[in-house]
């Protein structure tokens, strides 16, 4: 398959069998549509205590507000190269209400269990972690969101780090984030190393191209040759990577999942958004040609 050929199906992939949130993201990324529809997409997302929820991370398909959505709309922002300060300041005071003053939330609340979500959720009971808490404070630096709930998560974060670094690769992709964004850049960069080191040997990472089941990758910690972290991998490992994304498209022109989510439409919307993914990876490798 060309790279052009690449492109065409998993554009096809993403209008027929994706959700309407990847659809406008893709038309902003890929066909110059504006970011407005995709913010306008994530509004339906949106709960009125300003949190999201209703399933936006599909492995749970609780409506509640959840930190783990909140996540994913700023990341989807970021993506779409536009913040709505409305929604992301209102996201933070969702999470302001859940920390008690001390800035970390938990990934997911226990009202998901409720609802249908895949195993490795349990019954929705998780401590306060570095896991979203770190990832959603770097974003928000990133995006220039300014709300006192930030600065109390990166105290938490700072705290957290300094008392022991996290060994799971979820973890420190969340803790990557949090560090390239960060104003504090002597202090950031002085941890740097140390986070980067205990990256070996933290599961679930695959560094070796040929590793078999569900792990994080380079490419996920490095989406683009100009990414922070790309010189943390070596080109063998990343190239490898670039060359089993490639190959690993389906003949339906997506994606699939290593993992199993709690239903069908939750797989679909999944593909939908790793399909996505690896276009934006492999174009930005410049494996989809011009």
């Amino acid at each position: 398959m060309t790279s052009s050929d690449t492109l065409a199906a998993g554009r096809d992939f993403i209008y027929r069998e994706g959700r309407l949130l990847e659809q406008r993201l893709f038309a902003t990324l890929f066909e110059g549509a504006s970011p407005e529809g995709v913010l306008n997409a994530l509004r339906g997302y949106r709960n009125v205590d300003g949190g999201f929820g209703h399933g936006l991370e599909p492995d749970k398909r609780c409506p509640d507000s959840q930190p783990l959505d909140v996540e994913v709309a700023l990341q989807t922002m970021d993506a779409a190269g536009q913040a709505d300060r409305d929604l992301a300041q209102g996201a933070c005071d969702f999470l302001a209400s859940l920390d008690h003053g001390a800035g970390g939330v938990p990934v997911v609340l226990p009202s998901i269990a409720g609802y249908p979500r895949a195993e490795h959720w349990g019954d929705g009971r998780f401590p306060v972690s570095l896991n979203p808490t770190a990832g959603m404070t770097g974003l928000l630096y990133k995006l220039d969101v300014e709300h006192p709930w930030r600065e109390r998560a990166a105290r938490f974060c700072w705290e957290s780090l300094e008392t022991g670094l996290p060994d799971d690769a979820h973890t420190l992709i969340e803790v990557f984030t949090f560090l390239e964004h960060v104003p504090d850049r002597e202090r950031a960069e002085a941890l740097i190393p140390r986070v980067a080191a205990s990256l070996e040997g933290a599961a679930p990472f695959n560094a070796d191209p040929n590793a078999e089941g569900y792990g994080l990758t380079p490419l996920h910690f490095a989406p683009a040759p100009s990414s922070r972290w790309r010189a943390l991998f070596d080109d063998s490992a990343v190239f490898g990577h670039l060359d089993r994304l490639q190959a690993g498209q389906a003949p339906d022109g997506g994606w699939t999942v290593t993992w199993v989510p709690p239903s069908e439409a939750s797989t679909l919307e999944w593909r939908g958004r790793v399909t996505l993914d690896a276009l934006r990876v492999l174009r930005a490798y410049g494996r989809l040609g011009g």
